[in-house]
């Protein structure tokens, strides 16, 4: 599929919660695949496609700076500069704050795309797709078929419903402003999304992820490969 995205695109990854349900502190310092979670996310996410990379933190916030190279060496040595990580004081009140603070963030004219820390199956082939289906004026969201894998394509009108919407999803340079106005409590881009459905397009990505949430401890196999 053609690329069509022209404007850059900044990866916002939210990684502020404490993890409470899962009882570890929180999930950006998990182990995974010799690092912490949110490190090899943030790393997923550049090598997809994004320009640069907006870490956003809350809990424990000092912790997971001086546990990860993020904000220092942006990865790797060949990377310097390309993440950037801000603290949302606001943490506790939900997602929807940090969903606020990390489009706020991004540079202007900049499309967005939302990722989960929560969330380990999150791979660049995934970035790469949704960035080479956006168009523009457009939200496009991962979709996950229910049960069984689909297609690698945009969901045609007949095939929406058997797909169920996660992340990550790239929100237009031209939405971001009534997205972030939308965000609330628990709530990210939920409301926007909600209110105005015919400027969704949902790709399926079932054939490489199964946009599964790490959110107890029965889950932790998630971050085994």
């Amino acid at each position: 599929m053609e690329n069509t995205v022209i404007a850059p695109v900044t990866g916002v990854l939210l990684a502020a919660g404490a993890g409470t349900r899962l009882g570890l502190g929180p999930k950006a310092l998990l182990p995974f695949r010799g690092r912490t979670l949110v490190e090899v996310l943030a790393k997923e996410l550049l090598d997809g496609g994004c320009r640069d990379v907006v870490v956003v933190l809350g809990a424990d916030s000092d912790g997971v700076r001086r546990a990860t190279g993020l904000g220092n060496t942006g990865l790797d040595n060949s990377r310097q500069e390309t993440c950037r990580v801000i603290d949302n004081p606001d943490w506790s009140s939900g997602m929807g704050s940090s969903f606020r603070a990390g489009l706020a963030a991004a540079d202007p004219g900049h499309h967005v795309l939302v990722a989960l820390v929560d969330q380990p199956g999150l791979t660049s082939a995934v970035v790469a797709r949704l960035l080479a289906a956006h168009r523009p004026g457009r939200v496009t969201a991962a979709g996950y078929a229910e049960p069984a894998p689909g297609t690698a394509q945009v969901a045609s009108i007949a095939s929406i419903a058997s797909l169920r919407r996660g992340h990550p999803l790239v929100i237009d340079s031209t939405l971001r402003a009534a997205a972030a106005g939308t965000a609330e409590g628990d709530a990210g881009a939920r409301r926007f999304l909600k209110a105005h459905p015919e400027l969704v397009d949902l790709v399926d990505c079932s054939d490489l992820a199964d946009g599964a949430d790490l959110d107890t401890k029965d889950q932790l196999h998630l971050l085994s490969d």
